[in-house]
């Protein structure tokens, strides 16, 4: 069987086990395996999804997952956080969801998303538009506030790093940093964004809008942990400093000093 027929096998499935479990009142297939975004699907989509139980019920029904699709396929599942799962079935493909009633999902966001099971009342539905609205409210940059971030998790990551701190200073450095120089990039060049970029992570996709810069923030990463964080700081500063007031030009400086950068 064909990629594109196993996703579509799987959507089916999951449709099917959400219409026949009892208490279970919607599906919302999200990104890639949406109907609105299907045409971006390669061999390593994944299938994102909320799935919706009876109000108060999220509880009592989440220790179930044999409404699953391919159950004799699955070799893996897992929770993260309270109402967050994955699974893995044998050809690698991922489920990653939200299994939860409306209520407990009221601080979701969604962008591309296609409502595949619902109930009479349009709970899921109504969950999808909120969530929506919720996505783009939230779809923001403050530009200036991340590339004084930047400059800070540089700052504590390699201090961490001389320490001794490797794992923390990587943290800092190989995450945070670049989390934060991507929105700094963002939001200070905000027209050069597509419609392919995920409004709810800006890291998604950042190297098809920014070609350049996302490789050389990707080649800084391969180097040893204070090459790197030098490399994302001269970066930071060759990116968004030139022609905006706005960057922490004095603070950048001392972070130089500080860190024997200067």
């Amino acid at each position: 069987m064909s990629a594109p027929e196993r996703f579509e096998e799987l959507s089916a499935g999951l449709a099917t086990g959400v219409r026949t479990r009892e208490g279970l009142v919607g599906l919302v297939l999200l990104g890639s395996a949406s109907d609105e975004a299907r045409d971006r699907r390669d061999e390593w989509s994944d299938h994102d999804f909320f799935a919706l139980t009876e109000a108060g019920r999220g509880a009592e029904i989440r220790p179930d997952l044999s409404w699953l699709p391919d159950q004799e396929r699955l070799v893996l599942t897992a929770r993260e956080g309270e109402i967050g799962f994955v699974a893995v079935y044998d050809d690698a493909h991922v489920l990653e969801f939200a299994f939860s009633d409306a209520a407990e999902l009221a601080g979701a966001r969604a962008v591309e998303a296609t409502v595949v099971v619902d109930d009479d009342a349009g709970t899921t539905a109504e969950l999808l538009a909120e969530a929506r609205v919720r996505a783009a409210d939230g779809d923001r940059f403050d530009p200036a506030n991340d590339a004084r971030l930047v400059l800070v998790k540089l700052l504590i990551g390699v201090g961490r790093t001389r320490r001794g701190e490797l794992l923390n200073g990587n943290s800092f450095i190989r995450q945070w940093a670049v989390q934060h120089l991507v929105r700094a990039i963002r939001g200070r060049f905000a027209a050069a964004s597509t419609s392919l970029r995920d409004a709810n992570d800006p890291v998604r996709r950042f190297e098809r809008d920014f070609p350049v810069w996302g490789a050389h923030m990707a080649a800084s990463l391969d180097l040893p942990i204070e090459e790197c964080a030098y490399e994302l700081y001269r970066l930071a500063r060759a990116v968004l400093e030139p022609g905006w007031d706005e960057f922490p030009s004095q603070a950048a400086d001392v972070v130089a000093a500080r860190l024997g950068w200067s």
